[in-house]
């Protein structure tokens, strides 16, 4: 089953990834996270990258095309994979294309204020990844998972989510037009379980 997951910053995409890793058994290929890796390595290409990020701007398509590729072709992903995060433009799902087919899109929406909301409340563990909101009942500023004090990512500060946002917002009608053949659409304005249940009854007809 290969997947691709479009969703805006915040929107709940990287959870949902999780539970339908959980259930399907099928790798989860966060394209943000394989960027953020890479930018920390202290390379010339790690420098590179953690600007475009630290600007809220796509990481051009040459870029990510080759880091997708590589990925892709790890054993783990024989069975399938969920793309999150990947292709973000036109150009990045036309490239896909010359890669791989995908069996199904999945569209998680959520309204642009309610998205800036959550990112500026967001924090992240930078020892598990784990990911927690300020917002949230019971947050302590420590990692509920492995107790490691929190961080606010440079590409969660105000000024980058306004880009990241707008960047989006300007991609991601195109994206959906070229999937409309196997979209499938859901609201991410319930809680995470909410969230996952149309989904999870959808892949489980799409398996059947």
């Amino acid at each position: 089953m290969k997947l691709i997951l479009l969703g805006a910053a915040g929107s709940g995409k990287g959870t949902l990834a999780k539970k339908i890793t959980r259930d399907f058994n099928i790798p989860q290929l966060s394209m943000g996270d394989m960027l953020r890796d890479i930018a920390s390595s202290g390379s010339e290409l790690g420098k590179k990258i953690a600007d475009y990020q630290k600007r809220g701007a796509l990481v051009p398509s040459d870029i990510v095309s080759d880091v997708i590729k590589e990925r892709l072709s790890q054993s783990d992903c024989t069975n399938g994979y969920i793309l999150d995060g990947f292709p973000r433009s036109l150009e990045q799902a036309e490239i896909l294309k010359g890669i791989t087919e995908v069996d199904a899109v999945i569209s998680v929406e959520l309204p642009f204020e309610e998205l800036e909301k959550r990112l500026v409340s967001r924090r992240t563990c930078p020892k598990c990844g784990d990911i927690d909101n300020t917002e949230y009942e019971g947050f302590t500023g420590n990692c509920r998972v492995c107790q490691t004090p929190l961080f606010q990512r440079d590409d969660d500060k105000p000024e980058a989510i306004k880009a990241r946002l707008e960047v989006y917002k300007n991609n991601v009608t195109p994206l959906i037009n070229f999937y409309s053949d196997r979209l499938f659409t859901v609201s991410s304005k319930g809680s995470p379980d909410e969230t996952y249940r149309p989904v999870k009854t959808f892949l489980d007809d799409l398996g059947a």
